[in-house]
């Protein structure tokens, strides 16, 4: 039997009297965009920063493919496959598109960064970036400066320099945040065009871009999970559509 891509077993996370992870028990399957959604302060970004290892988990441990990462820093997951987009990488927004993303390449290559010399006129660098943002959709902007990007093409370039170290998992914190339809329309293209290549994690409010993208989803209420399944019997469940009752943060669940 296939290993799961990630592994979490009694995770438990606590910022003094409050309960952030409540003996979180979840499979990531390789391949898969798992979806993980909830009301704020439902724990779902908490639960990111401990996958990536930005934060370590009080109790539980966490696999990656098999291994135990639950003690390892975040670079070191990174070396591993492991890429959290939108906070790994910061956008350089006076450098190029290119640029930026050739930096990425550089990093993970374990070269020092030659700020002197545009990392984009290196062709062991430009080339591998270049591909990247060709199949992200945005090699007609290679040459313009990151900070004249439209802010769903900044968070394009951002996914750009997180598939630079090569990952298999990647973890991504609200993608479409902020975002128009139109962009959260090519975000949602854009993922589904690294479905199977990758195995995502997704946080998302966007309820459609949910729906459209997760092969399952991760139903979180104060750090534990109340259901766990494909779109179809999230749907269904009445305790998902109860939890959320009332709430501020009601999510509206799209029909098929």
């Amino acid at each position: 039997m296939t290993e799961p891509a990630l592994k979490i077993e009694g995770l438990v996370k606590n910022f003094g009297s409050l309960v952030a992870t409540d003996d979180l028990h979840l499979d990531i399957e390789a391949g898969e965009i798992h979806a993980v959604i909830g009301p704020n302060g439902a724990g779902k970004t908490t639960l990111i920063a401990q996958l990536s290892g930005e934060l370590r988990p009080d109790q539980g441990r966490i696999q990656f493919a098999g291994r135990d990462i639950t003690g390892l820093s975040m670079p070191a997951r990174s070396a591993l496959g492991l890429a959290r987009s939108f906070q790994i990488t910061s956008i350089f927004p006076d450098f190029s598109t290119l640029d930026n993303v050739a930096l990425a390449v550089q990093a993970h290559a374990g070269h020092s960064f030659r700020f002197w010399q545009p990392a984009g006129k290196d062709q062991s660098l430009r080339r591998p970036a270049l591909d990247i943002l060709e199949n992200i959709g945005l090699a007609a902007r290679a040459a313009e400066p990151a900070a004249n990007l439209s802010h769903g093409e900044q968070r394009q370039l951002e996914i750009a320099m997180a598939l630079a170290t090569e990952p298999s998992v990647l973890l991504l914190d609200e993608p479409m945040a902020g975002m128009g339809r139109d962009e959260s329309g090519r975000m949602v293209e854009l993922l589904r065009g690294l479905k199977g290549g990758h195995t995502i994690v997704l946080i998302e409010h966007d309820m459609d871009a949910v729906f459209a993208l997760a092969d399952r989803i991760t139903v979180l209420v104060y750090g534990r999970a109340i259901a766990t399944g494909t779109p179809e019997d999230i749907r269904a469940n009445d305790e998902v559509r109860a939890a959320y009752l009332g709430t501020e943060a009601a999510i509206e669940v799209p029909h098929a």
